[in-house]
């Protein structure tokens, strides 16, 4: 969200430094919760039909939503415009890396076009963001960390698409 990258925002400020703390906290959470992924898959086609009997309650709960992580560090030095580039590069690219996902196909459909759901977080530098990437990795949540070339420099990491409901105690960092 663009309320990320305006740290200097009084009222924002504190809230944003306060949720930016929890990243590395909750994210392993988010992994816990991954771990069971796999097993929601298939417990997702019942939880759909029932959902469906439960009405938007649980349509509200299973919102499609994308993760974007950046780097506090390039936030605080880099141009805003570069920064926003840099989350940019890897939402398109963990959108396209998965382009024939379920939850993909569904998050950019013509439906949803217009009400794309994105949670940006931060994280405080390089170190930070390789750790993360390595344990989304394990926890099996598909991401792209976008490297910026010809520096090679990481510089933000974003998620696929997926149920918000998968990952909700992550969303609420």
């Amino acid at each position: 969200m663009a309320s990320i990258l305006m740290p200097r925002c009084p009222l924002l400020k504190t809230h944003l430094e306060t949720r930016a703390s929890r990243v590395t906290t909750v994210s392993t959470v988010f992994l816990r919760n991954a771990a069971r992924m796999e097993s929601s898959t298939a417990a997702n086609a019942t939880a759909d039909s029932a959902g469906i009997a439960q009405g938007t309650e649980s349509a509200a709960a299973d919102i499609l939503v994308q993760y974007v992580v950046l780097r506090r560090d390039l936030i605080d030095t880099w141009p805003l415009g570069s920064v926003v580039t840099q989350g940019c590069h890897a939402s398109v690219a963990a959108i396209w890396l998965h382009k024939d996902d379920p939850d993909t196909l569904q998050y950019c459909s013509a439906s949803n076009l217009d009400s794309m759901h994105k949670v940006t977080l931060e994280v405080k530098g390089e170190t930070q963001m390789l750790n993360l990437s390595d344990k989304l990795k394990v926890g099996g949540i598909a991401h792209k960390l976008w490297i910026e070339q010809p520096e090679n420099i990481p510089t933000c990491l974003a998620t696929k698409p997926y149920p918000k409901s998968l990952y909700h105690h992550f969303s609420k960092a």
